[in-house]
């Protein structure tokens, strides 16, 4: 009987050992990271360890093979797999599958993004804010797959990574970044289609909770602060350098990210190859739809990318997420962009849910799910970027990728001209009747825009203090309705000034690609 028993136990160790080397699973299946012209990094993650190998190839027949490591995700089984694929061509197509053992995945494609210099245009996507809602459980795979990858099935032809070079995502991955199960089930799950072959950047939002497991899923570029790896850190592709930044309460407290940030655009206004920087980060400066989302830092943040886009010429967006909704806003006298590429599954902030302003830098702000689309074109002689949301609606008004917002934003500034004034001039009028007009706008490019017009109104000529200082935008679309419909930008009334006072007044216009005309010539009226 005892010989028994022990034969019995070591057929049921045996039959155990077999049992789990035949019935090893995906977990999350295989995922891009940090593509560069000639690496690429591929993840994966199995319910048992095993080997690290990327089988791949400039066709589906593969013949190649990498290795790479294995290390644990938790307290559990499951193993979470990277392998770094070298010797690649630039802006190349390759094909590849991972291997575990006995466990195969589907064979899949990526390509390599181009060396810097190269004139290649490409596509990129910002989403973020897809953290998990009980009520809408299937949004962030409708976004992705109806949404995002059937959009490019039917605006271009081709494979989705020669269609798509990467997706930006500036927070709020999951419902709660410290619950392991959240992260296959909520953010790889629904979106394995994607990046399979598309690499993914992401930010750390407040939802992560910054959880050692984010820092394991994802591998990120190197290039931050050492003593706070990927929490802050940069990426090129193209002509476009994207940056990822950390606005979470701690980190964005924390002077080295700040240093670092301008250290990082100092080094880039020199850099010849780069024609526009993305910031991504999670938090908003200023939110229409939620106002108690909003965070000085990234006010700061803004302000350098204003800067730096002054002294460069370098256009510059940053991308943000935190409120779930849409908007899009520019500074004022400045080539950058302010951009909330929000909700890809978070629940909506509805109009009236919560305090809100309308602010006079966005002139769309929508309380819908969507994802935001960047073409670039590098073209050396005129490179240029166009914007685009692509919503999916509401609960209450779905939609199927219609667009409703669009930009286009070139680094050349062609300036529109120099707007003339009509009147008042050198006139005496009534204080309650003072209504301003200029001429007709007249772009820097055949097809410009009247996209702005800011009047100024001052007691000197010198317009050091205006009292009225004016700025309007060919729209503005706040409470599902455009404040700014029939609004002539030629023209202003302008209420509240003094009896028997001397003025002064100017006027400049902008087109719809962010450049200012010249200030027009002064004139001057009195009042009665």
């Amino acid at each position: 009987m005892r010989i028994n028993r022990v034969a019995v136990l070591i057929g049921l160790l045996l039959g155990f050992n077999l049992f789990a080397q035949q019935e090893n699973s995906f977990v999350v299946k295989p995922y891009l990271q940090d593509a560069e012209p000639t690496s690429i990094k591929i993840m994966w993650e199995t319910s048992v360890d095993g080997e690290s190998v990327v089988e791949w190839g400039s066709t589906k027949k593969l013949g190649k093979k990498t290795k790479g490591n294995s290390f644990k995700v938790n307290f559990e089984a499951s193993r979470l797999h990277e392998v770094t694929v070298k010797g690649l061509k630039d802006f190349t197509t390759y094909y590849y599958r991972v291997k575990t053992g006995k466990l195969y995945s589907d064979i899949f494609q990526f390509k390599t993004p181009p060396i810097s210099g190269k004139e290649a245009s490409f596509n990129l996507i910002a989403m973020s804010d897809m953290q998990y809602d009980s009520s809408q459980p299937d949004k962030f795979r409708e976004v992705v797959n109806d949404g995002i990858i059937t959009y490019l099935k039917n605006e271009f032809d081709g494979a989705l990574p020669d269609n798509l070079a990467l997706v930006m995502i500036p927070g709020d991955l999951v419902k709660s970044g410290a619950i392991y199960d959240q992260w296959h089930s909520q953010f790889f799950k629904p979106s394995e289609e994607l990046f399979a072959e598309v690499p993914v950047y992401p930010v750390l939002g407040n939802h992560e909770n910054n959880s050692l497991f984010y820092f394991k899923y994802f591998s990120l570029p190197e290039n931050g602060d050492p003593a706070f790896a990927e929490h802050w850190w940069y990426k090129d592709y193209g002509n476009v350098r994207i940056i990822g930044l950390d606005s979470n309460d701690h980190y964005r407290k924390v002077s080295e990210q700040y240093s670092w940030l301008k250290n990082v655009l100092n080094k880039t206004a020199d850099n010849e190859h780069i024609d526009f920087v993305f910031v991504q980060l999670h938090h908003p400066y200023k939110s229409e739809l939620w106002i108690p989302g909003e965070t000085d830092y990234t006010g700061k943040v803004v302000q350098l990318l204003e800067e730096f886009s002054d002294k460069t010429g370098k256009p510059s967006i940053h991308f943000f997420g935190h409120t779930h909704g849409y908007s899009r806003g520019q500074s004022r006298d400045h080539k950058h962009l302010w951009v909330n590429v929000a909700s890809a599954g978070g629940a909506i902030d509805n109009w009236g849910e919560f305090e809100g302003r309308d602010y006079d830098e966005f002139t769309v702000t929508q309380d819908e799910y969507g994802f935001v689309v960047m073409n670039v074109d590098p073209n050396s002689k005129d490179p240029k970027i166009t914007l685009k949301r692509i919503s999916r609606g509401n609960v209450q008004t779905p939609k199927k990728n219609e667009l409703t917002d669009s930009i286009t934003v070139y680094k050349k500034s062609m300036k529109p001209k120099m707007p003339l004034l009509v009147t008042p001039l050198d006139v005496t009028i009534d204080v309650a009747n003072v209504y301003l007009k200029a001429s007709p706008f007249v772009g820097g490019r055949k097809e410009s825009k009247h996209g702005a017009s800011q009047w100024q109104i001052a007691t000197t000529s010198d317009f050091v203090k205006p009292i009225i200082n004016s700025w309007k935008q060919y729209e503005n679309w706040y409470y599902n309705e455009n404040r700014q419909k029939n609004d002539d930008l030629t023209d202003e009334l302008v209420e509240r000034l003094e009896p028997k006072t001397t003025y002064y007044w100017r006027v400049r216009y902008r087109d719809q690609n962010l450049n200012w005309s010249d200030w027009s010539e002064v004139a001057m009226f009195k009042t009665k």
